[in-house]
């Protein structure tokens, strides 16, 4: 089956012509001695961006959360995360493999829990509680829908963890889509944070990786699991300049992926057979339910008319990115009204 609109996630991004150019180009060296020249540059940039001191190119999101875990925590220590965050259900139960950390789940509110959940969540010092050590955040919320954590309350509960000595780690997967929506500069929102990385494989385009920044201390121990986890990549400047260009051409355009979200799910609002509130989106991110239908068997008919989503249990899911423009919002649109009414 030709997939023509293909709204399954930002991860099917595919590197465009300039950018395959750019990268084919890219100088190159060891990195894992730090000798690659386009990686070196992709850190120190996301570096900048991100308001920290040293930064590290990864292979994926995945070891951006489960290295920092493993920096932040020991073993029998406790994370504290919303119910719905992308370490409790899509990394394998890396966490307690890896570190051997254990998860305080939170219930938010489409991903999103407030100070006083948060100080709920945390342990007393007594010796027969596990040790409260890390405060996590996913921004923007996967599975809240492409929800964002407002600044304001990001600041205020991370100072909160800081001050009973707490570690604050980001999950940044589609930060910049935070950005793009609010205004509010990545190094604002990442001020707090001990640790936070950001995915190039998403939204912003390029094909591989992830960076992780931090303290020189952090990076440093970073390095050791990031070898541990045989994280190295030799001449990875070929896929880090995908990032460099990513960073240099296409942070800006995440707006329109946000708009076209919305787009979305102000005309799948029209549709009498859809449940969907168009104010929950806030970034790329449309997750809705079909009234009277299985959610997987209705996947399965729009995608015999080449449109994709993804399946969330009862629900479906639409993601936003530079591989779909406003025509093709406006042809899914017309698939999901073919097949509803």
């Amino acid at each position: 089956m030709e997939i023509k609109i293909d709204l399954f996630s930002d991860t099917g991004t595919r590197p465009s012509d300039e950018m395959r150019k750019f990268m084919a180009e890219a100088e190159v060296g060891d990195e894992q001695l730090l000798e690659d020249p386009s990686v070196n540059r992709l850190t120190s940039m996301a570096a900048k961006l991100l308001g920290k001191e040293e930064a590290i190119y990864l292979p994926s999101g995945l070891m951006a959360n489960q290295i920092s875990f493993a920096v932040h925590c020991n073993p029998g220590d406790e994370i504290i995360m919303d119910r719905s965050a992308h370490p409790i259900h899509y990394e394998a139960g890396a966490t307690a493999v890896i570190c051997g950390a254990s998860i305080r789940r939170v219930n938010g509110v489409r991903g999103v829990f407030q100070t006083e959940q948060f100080l709920e969540a945390v342990r007393t010092k007594e010796y027969h509680d596990p040790q409260s050590r890390v405060l996590s955040i996913e921004q923007t919320s996967n599975l809240g829908g492409g929800t964002i954590w407002p600044l304001d309350l990001i600041e205020r509960i991370t100072e909160k963890a800081h001050s009973l000595g707490l570690n604050n780690h980001m999950d940044g997967a589609r930060l910049f889509n935070a950005v793009a929506a609010t205004g509010n500069t990545a190094r604002q929102y990442a001020a707090n944070f001990d640790s936070v990385w950001f995915d190039l494989s998403k939204g912003l385009g390029a094909p591989v990786g992830s960076v992780l920044a931090g303290s020189k201390d952090f990076i440093h121990q970073a390095r050791y699991w990031k070898q541990r986890l045989g994280g190295a990549m030799r001449q990875a400047g070929i896929i880090a300049a995908g990032g460099i260009y990513a960073l240099e051409n296409n942070l800006e355009r995440l707006k329109e992926d946000n708009k076209n979200a919305k787009l979305l799910a102000e005309r799948l609002a029209e549709i009498p057979s859809v449940e969907i509130e168009p104010q929950d989106v806030e970034t790329n991110i449309v997750i809705f339910k079909i009234k009277g239908k299985s959610s997987d068997s209705f996947a399965e008919k729009i995608l015999q008319d080449g449109l994709r989503v993804s399946v969330l249990h009862d629900k479906l899911r639409a993601v936003t990115h530079l591989d779909v423009d406003r025509t093709d919002i406006l042809k899914a649109v017309e698939i999901f009204k073919k097949h509803l009414n």
